[in-house]
């Protein structure tokens, strides 16, 4: 009965589960799948970490309901990270809320500002929270580009002039998530006076600041002037710490927005517990190797993918940010579809990788590697797509 309910009517199948399920069926099966298909990070977050979150969930009274909005010190804990990163000062008390993960935050957000039939300006291809949470909260969505060139602009302006109503939200998600591309500073100086003569909040997800390649720190909407006019962002301790699993994220910028988000989650939850949230500040105030060793490992592993997969016959580009790849499908295997050739490489070579389609209709004709496997393991990887391909008159040289 549930395709009776409203909100179940506006959501499709997840596509990118039914691979998932058929990942899980073979490893129970006792086959070796080389999972690249969620952004699972495999490294443990710094020991120093661990040791607050046992310590203070060793003491008696940290077990109580916490604050819903986050306790002051991971506040300004958060603060502090945005003015040593961006150089942005935020207020703690009005300018900053912590979030059980960025889905979350995004979700609460949209629950908090959107009205049923409200337009919705997001990315496409897009992860999915992009959409879906504001379609849950009763939104329409109109796709943009992902890409942020020229022909972004020209479907802002059309959006703009030719919806009804017109959108009031924009999201924007750089690093991508898929994609991996990524922005400078300039196009969020553009971003924000197209946002202030427009009248649109802006929804930034800065869930991979930390994860770059190219020598140029990622950019925050944040350190534009008078971006706090009408932007907030989500960033995550997920990915940077290795955090996942712990579920913290925040939401910084404009005041009314996150006194919407603040009041929302009041209504919804008692907050993360205390001893995470004591051991995300010691994550975020204490040493930070941890995030120069991520980026590295990344890296290399980035390096490693496109060389191993290139040499066994798939060329893929080397993405500049994220732990993702945007692979392009083989040109000889390109009329399979996104969802098919998913299926044939977890059934023929024992390798998960996610669908482009589950992403948006633009994300046909690719898919999204995760490096969430080891150097060793990427190779094995593109040792089995090498005989996938020759099994199909795909070329390819040694892997």
């Amino acid at each position: 009965m549930n395709d009776q309910f409203y909100r179940m009517k506006r959501m499709p199948p997840y596509v990118i589960a039914e691979v998932n399920a058929m990942r899980h069926a073979a490893r129970l099966a006792g086959q070796d799948i080389i999972d690249l298909g969620m952004g699972n990070p495999d490294q443990p977050p710094p020991q120093h970490v661990i040791d607050k979150l046992c310590e203070v969930a060793a003491k008696p009274d940290a077990h109580g309901y916490s604050q819903s909005k986050g306790i002051p010190g991971l506040r300004r804990a958060q603060a502090g990270y945005y003015a040593r990163r961006f150089g942005v000062e935020l207020d703690p008390e009005t300018e900053v809320v912590v979030t059980m993960g960025s889905k979350e935050g995004l979700s609460s957000l949209a629950t908090a500002i959107i009205a049923p039939g409200d337009v919705v300006l997001a990315p496409n291809p897009s992860y999915p929270i992009h959409t879906f949470g504001f379609i849950i909260a009763g939104a329409t969505i109109r796709s943009v580009p992902t890409t942020p060139d020229e022909y972004y602009w020209e479907s802002l302006e059309r959006a703009m002039n030719f919806t009804v109503p017109r959108p009031s939200v924009l999201v924007v998600s750089y690093p991508s998530n898929p994609t991996a591309e990524t922005v400078d500073l300039a196009f969020y100086q553009r971003l924000v006076a197209w946002a202030k003569e427009n009248q649109v909040w802006v929804v930034s997800d800065l869930a991979y600041s930390e994860l770059y390649f190219d020598g140029n720190p990622t950019p925050s909407i944040m350190q534009v002037p008078g971006a706090k006019d009408v932007a907030i962002e989500f960033t995550s301790m997920s990915k940077t710490y290795s955090m996942a699993g712990w579920r913290m994220g925040f939401a910084v910028g404009n005041r009314q927005l996150i006194a919407a988000l603040t009041r929302v989650k009041s209504y919804l939850d008692y907050g993360a517990f205390t001893p995470i949230q004591a051991a995300a500040c010691a994550a975020l105030n204490g040493p930070q190797d941890i995030v120069e060793a991520n980026r590295a490992l990344y890296r290399k592993r980035r390096d490693v993918m496109v060389e191993a997969f290139g040499r066994a016959g798939w060329e893929i580009p080397a993405p500049s940010a994220s732990m993702f790849a945007w692979a392009p499908l083989p040109p000889a295997l390109k009329s399979m579809g996104s969802l098919e050739f998913s299926k044939q490489l977890l059934t023929e070579a024992q390798v998960a990788v996610a669908p482009g389609v589950g992403y948006g209709e633009n994300g046909e004709g690719y898919v999204r590697i995760a490096m969430v496997e080891n150097e060793q393991r990427l190779r094995q990887a593109a040792r089995n797509i090498r005989r996938y391909l020759q099994s199909l008159g795909v070329n390819s040289s040694a892997a």
